[in-house]
């Protein structure tokens, strides 16, 4: 064979490779992220007083747990996408995750009077923050889901749970900005309802579009 040819044939089998899935899992971020932002900024705003807040624990806590979620599904992600991968120590990003939320919650109870338990827990946007977690979540979800369908992943449900909670915590993250409501009560009951909920859907899509 000659020299041109083969460098020719070697360009098109590069050409013709798919890509990897690390690779492929951020490019559908960077599509599907700038759209739940541009929801945030255009749709919801972010809170007036963000910047007077900012410094606030409970305030960033909700980021503390939203980005430790996010990156516990990242994590999943990228090793349920592909087969013969489990889950493995991704798994305890999630129980630290878990772990931040409920040293949260304790810290609260004992610092708030019963009293105000209540209320701190309910918020004033407790159905806001169920459908507008998913809402934010939904563009990084299907990028997601989209990606996923090349990583051949073992099993399906398991991945699309895995694509359901990054997203989840996505539109956690974002939501965190425009929300008010800083009591880790509230984050530990209705953050984690709109990011359960966006999990479940990614297991049930998952298991019908990432089969192989």
């Amino acid at each position: 064979m000659k020299t041109e040819n083969l460098i020719q044939a070697l360009s098109a089998d590069l050409a013709t490779r798919p890509t990897p899935v690390p690779r492929a899992v951020f490019q559908a971020l960077w599509a599907g992220v700038p759209i739940a932002l541009g929801i945030l900024i255009f749709a919801l705003e972010v809170r007036p007083d963000i910047w007077t807040v900012i410094a606030n624990p409970r305030f960033l806590f909700k980021f503390m747990f939203s980005l430790s979620a996010l990156a516990a599904g990242l994590w999943l992600v990228l090793r349920l996408s592909r087969p013969g991968t489990p889950a493995g120590p991704a798994l305890g990003m999630l129980a630290v995750s878990a772990g931040l939320l409920l040293l949260a919650v304790g810290t609260e109870l004992v610092v708030l009077p019963s009293g105000n338990w209540l209320p701190a827990l309910m918020g004033d946007r407790a159905l806001a923050c169920m459908v507008l977690i998913p809402t934010l979540a939904a563009a990084p979800l299907a990028a997601l889901l989209y990606t996923l369908k090349a990583g051949a992943p073992d099993s399906p449900q398991l991945a699309g749970a895995a694509a359901g909670l990054l997203a989840g915590a996505i539109g956690a993250t974002l939501y965190a900005s425009h929300c008010t409501n800083d009591s880790p009560l509230f984050v530990a009951t209705w953050y984690v309802i709109g990011i359960s909920a966006v999990t479940v859907i990614g297991w049930l899509i998952g298991g019908r579009v990432l089969r192989w």
